[in-house]
């Protein structure tokens, strides 16, 4: 029977799909969360979000460049075992064979790169988040410096990089990570001009940073009037870590800074009284919860 020919190469295969079987089971090596061994919620470090999508990436890098081999073997494999079989070569279907072969090692090829690219971009996000956390962590204080600092809160469908409680206002840290240009004559152009829509970048301009960040920050007033039945003053703050910041325009609802002596800054923006001592407890209660209790919202971009 002739169609036998095309049938039992197929068993060349198992090898192979065992081999994948394998893969596919061990690509949760590269998962670094870890739950608390006091409460077992998730333990939530400055950067926690990108931690967890390098976390997958990484998986994902693991699954390319071990599974991308094996398809490309297969149609490899399975022309050996059509010449085991068959009585006769067919010289066109060999070149199918290794046409089929080229392609897959094309494609593999194309997602280890995509791979690796977006890894460098997580990594330099990370970098990044963990300046401004480190910053942060200066405000935390003894108890004669209320300070409070929470790191990946959730939103409804976003993540919130950074909110620190001070005596005087609750602020919402955003970070983003560019990379400086390098200039033809080999001067690194790190200067980015803040105007009240945009930033221009060398280069480049961008409105998504500063729309993000006030959305954050617009949410987190919202959510704190609800919580607490008053309104609070919330201030919004856009951190570009290793750009020198130059601002054409002074925005009242978003501070563009550069990171450096973040938790200075922060001390130095006293806009009004102090909050009442039960405000301020009740802020730090409704946000530990909710960035505990906040659910798995969406990815934010870098």
């Amino acid at each position: 029977m002739a169609w036998l020919d095309y049938v039992l190469p197929l068993f060349f295969l198992f090898p192979l799909a065992a081999a994948a079987v394998v893969v596919v089971a061990l690509r949760s090596l590269h998962d670094a969360r870890v739950r608390s061994p006091l409460d077992a919620q998730p333990m939530c470090e400055p950067g926690q979000g990108l931690r967890d999508r390098l976390d997958r990436a990484f998986a994902t890098l693991f699954l390319n460049a071990s599974l991308g081999p094996i398809l490309t073997l297969a149609p490899l494999v399975y022309g050996m075992g059509r010449m085991v079989f068959s009585e006769q070569q067919n010289w066109l279907e060999w070149a199918l064979y290794g046409a089929l072969c080229t392609l897959l090692a094309l494609l593999v090829s194309l997602r280890l790169i995509r791979d690796y690219q977006r890894i460098q971009r997580l990594k330099l996000g990370l970098a990044c988040e963990l300046a401004i956390g480190q910053e942060l962590e200066r405000l935390i204080r003894p108890e004669a410096h209320p300070y409070y600092v929470f790191h990946d809160v959730p939103a409804d469908t976003f993540i919130i990089d950074h909110v620190a409680i001070t005596p005087y206002a609750v602020f919402v840290i955003e970070v983003r990570a560019r990379t400086p240009v390098m200039a033809p004559s080999g001067e690194i152009l790190d200067s980015v001009t803040v105007e009240h829509e945009r930033l221009r970048f060398p280069g480049w301009k961008e409105r998504k940073p500063q729309r993000k960040a006030r959305q954050a920050t617009s949410w987190v007033r919202a959510w704190l009037s609800r919580e607490l039945g008053q309104q609070v003053p919330v201030h919004g703050i856009l951190a570009l870590p290793g750009w020198k910041v130059v601002r054409e325009v002074q925005s009242a609802d978003l501070d563009v800074v550069d990171g450096v002596g973040l938790a200075d800054s922060i001390n130095q923006l006293r806009s009004g009284a102090s909050l009442p001592s039960e405000i301020h407890d009740r802020l730090i209660v409704a946000l530990r919860k909710r960035a505990q209790h906040g659910g798995s919202p969406l990815a934010n971009d870098i």
